[in-house]
């Protein structure tokens, strides 16, 4: 670069170099207000964000208002679009209001703030003459870019830089050479509009080249200008231009237009049409990709007109072209993200309408039905279906279907789902399984999309399969995916809460007796390995994937099978209740899988259970509508060695409350009746309790532990006569 002396002033390249060594907003502003406004520090300092003024819309064009000493002296500048950007960035980051001002310093510190920026530019491009660069330089720099580079009139750059004469710009204004001279007077030497009878600007008027090129410049800092011959071969270009493609004029003058196209576009045909349909309309604009010099794509705004001579021939385009790329860039992340609100707004509602469906779903098989039709209606899923797996014999069930025919949906699964029957997504750990890349025909429209199959489940207890598709792009990401996973677990514990009321409302009702030899269940390989028998007394639900069980155990000592439970990872707690002569109450807590929580599962009732040396017999009690099937291969689902014995229909037996009460007073004695009823009446089962044992006790006319004894062995008849089976009861009393 070499030594600068004080005549010469900072070249543009300097410039930008200086620009390198400021590391904050701050002073990469105040540079570019001296260098590229003509501010001095002394104004600087003085300068608000009111004082910046928008005078042009489109395109938008800025002035400053400069204060002087006294604020009724004000003289105007000219605000580049990018310093005023970065006014705003400023002024916006720093949380400034319209009165405040920019920099609330002395003129002094913005100086020293300069010269840091040019000591540490001097020191980064080891460029010693950077490091005397003051403001006063920045301001010349200022008037010769303006006076040389883009040849503005100099009393424009008089008034905006706050030159009192041309004197002080006389230095910048060299004498013109014989051939600028000459080009300076070429207007002289064509004829003007008004003696030809040619009317510039208006429709159909005749407009020279040179005319048309020299007026569209003055928007050369908003497109880029590129003057093409009739053929479309480069003949001239802005300085934008050559900034905006990286090309010098020697590299791209004389290069055909399809230079700036893309390869697909050149293969296209489409420089040749945008250069016909330019002609054609009078003028053409198109959007599309444009290439750079080293290959790089952007998104450009092409404006094409044509040109003409002064006898009205074709001489060529002119071509503007403005970068759009990052409005284009942010247009397609709006874009993006309106589809994808719309996409989380459709499966909303759709979620809003399976809740529906499954409120308003008075069976199974509507249920289903309702489901699929809700996933299929909306804008979320193309199509919809349910099914449950038949182990027996290895075929599906088509249950309910929506969107696609049953047929269609076989045609449809892919191979990796298909199996022996079995349900491929029914394991807990697996709840959900996705395809994407399917292809087919359905109902005369082609299909390409993704499936996603969810498990209908219930804890350990799986009714079928769900199966949804869709064409959508980028379908099931991690927010869908558990989506699903709820809504299987809700449709499975709706299925489960339609098969228990069906159970409980019934009349009637099928005695279902089965059979498990399976080693997994742990009262079954128990009874096996100690040759024992264990005897269901209560079965107790007390979570969804946890039963507490009292059992009579014959056969074998508590401690033995208490050994086995601690080696079974299914048995949560064990105790003793009772031991007595060859048989003993136990109590045990499993939690996880045992027949009796999957029958449970599917709506049937365990009523009894006997496990003997390896075989569990079960009786359980379900619906009469009640798909049995579907019950048998759940239970074999989990544990293949099970089989269905027998099934009888039978009445469900009820008792009035007329009955119960019979029962029970013919169980209790008078002293215990009465200390009941006083205990009762008393408040002794309130909360908090209004009488004491011992006021009751003295009420009576007896002690406290004996009221105790009445209250405990009447409230054992009471439950006694509750819990145990009416047949039993009975048979007791006779």
């Amino acid at each position: 670069m070499g030594v600068r002396s004080d005549q010469s002033p900072l070249s543009s390249r300097a410039y930008e170099t200086l620009l390198d060594g400021a590391e904050t907003y701050r002073e990469a502003l105040v540079v570019r207000l001296c260098g590229e406004v003509g501010l001095g520090p002394a104004e600087l300092v003085r300068l608000t964000v009111d004082d910046v003024e928008q005078v042009r819309i489109d395109p938008p064009r800025y002035l400053v208002r400069v204060p002087g000493d006294d604020d009724r002296e004000r003289r105007t500048a000219y605000l580049p679009t990018h310093v005023e950007r970065e006014i705003r960035r400023y002024a916006r980051s720093n949380g400034l209001t319209a009165d405040d001002r920019i920099f609330s310093v002395t003129p002094r510190r913005l100086q020293m703030l300069v010269s840091d920026v040019t000591d540490r530019a001097s020191e980064i491009h080891d460029e010693p003459a950077l490091a005397d660069v003051s403001t006063n330089d920045l301001r010349r720099f200022f008037a010769r870019r303006a006076l040389v580079d883009h040849d503005v009139n100099p009393r424009a750059v008089k008034a905006a830089g706050g030159w009192r004469s041309f004197e002080a710009l006389e230095s910048y204004l060299r004498e013109p050479t014989d051939s600028e001279l000459v080009d300076a007077f070429e207007a002289v030497e064509r004829p003007s509009p008004a003696r030809s009878g040619e009317n510039v600007g208006r429709p159909g008027s005749v407009v020279s080249d040179d005319s048309v090129v020299r007026l569209l410049l003055a928007a050369s800092d908003r497109y880029a200008l590129v003057r093409l011959d009739a053929e479309g071969y480069v003949d001239r270009w802005n300085r934008s231009a050559a900034a905006l493609f990286g090309y010098r004029a020697g590299e791209i003058v004389g290069t055909h237009v399809s230079t700036f196209y893309t390869d697909d576009a050149v293969d296209d045909g489409v420089p040749d049409r945008v250069l016909s349909s330019a002609i054609a309309e009078s003028g053409h604009e198109v959007d599309g990709w444009r290439v750079h010099e080293d290959g790089s794509r952007f998104r450009a705004t092409e404006v094409v007109v044509p040109l003409r001579g002064e006898r009205g021939r074709h001489s060529g385009f002119a071509v503007f072209v403005r970068d759009v790329s990052r409005t284009h860039d942010r247009l397609e992340e709006l874009r993006t993200e309106r589809e994808e609100l719309e996409r989380r707004t459709a499966i909303a509602r759709c979620h809003r309408e399976i809740t529906q469906a499954l409120l308003d779903s008075a069976n199974h098989e509507e249920l289903e039905t309702n489901v699929c039709t809700a996933l299929a209606a909306g804008d979320a899923y193309s199509f919809a279906w349910i099914d449950r797996s038949t182990l027996t014999d290895g075929r599906r069930e088509w249950r309910a279907s929506s969107g696609i025919p049953p047929a269609s949906a076989d045609r449809i699964i892919p191979e990796e789902w298909r199996g022996d029957g079995a349900n491929e997504v029914s394991e807990p750990e697996r709840r959900i399984a996705i395809v994407n890349g399917v292809s087919d025909t359905l109902e005369g429209e082609e299909f390409d999309g993704s499936l996603a199959r969810v498990a209908l489940s219930t804890g350990e207890t799986t009714y079928g399969t769900l199966t949804v598709g869709t064409d959508r792009t980028g379908a099931f990401d991690g927010d869908e995916r558990r989506w699903l996973e709820t809504v299987g677990r809700q449709i499975g514990a709706a299925i489960g809460a339609i098969r228990r009321r069906t159970h409980m409302l019934s009349d009637r009702v099928v005695e279902l007796e089965l059979a498990c030899r399976d080693a997994g269940s742990f009262f079954v390989d128990a009874s096996r390995r100690l040759g024992c028998r264990f005897e269901l007394d209560s079965l107790v639900p007390v979570s969804e994937s946890t039963q507490l069980y009292y059992l009579q155990l014959e056969g074998a000592s508590p401690g033995e099978a208490f050994d086995l439970a601690v080696e079974n990872a299914s048995v949560e707690e064990f105790r003793l209740i009772d031991a007595g002569e060859g048989r003993s109450r136990v109590e045990f807590v499993l939690d996880g899988r045992s027949p009796a929580l999957t029958l449970t599962g599917y709506g049937a009732t365990v009523t009894d259970a006997v496990f003997d040396d390896g075989v569990a017999t079960i009786t359980a009690e379900c619906g009469v509508d009640a798909d049995i099937r579907t019950i048998v291969d759940g239970l074999r689902a989990v544990y293949p060695d099970s089989s269905l014995i027998g099934k009888r229909e039978t009445e469900r037996a009820v008792r009035t409350a007329r009955e119960y009460r019979e029962g029970i007073a013919d169980r209790l004695t008078d002293r215990q009746e009465a200390a009941l009823r006083a205990a009762y009446f008393g408040g002794y089962y309130d909360w908090p309790r209004e009488s004491t044992a011992e006021e009751v006790a003295d009420a009576m006319g007896i002690t406290s532990p004996t009221l105790h004894s009445h209250l405990r062995k009447g409230q054992h008849e009471l439950l006694r006569t509750f819990f145990d089976d009416p047949a039993a009861t009975e048979t007791d009393q006779s």
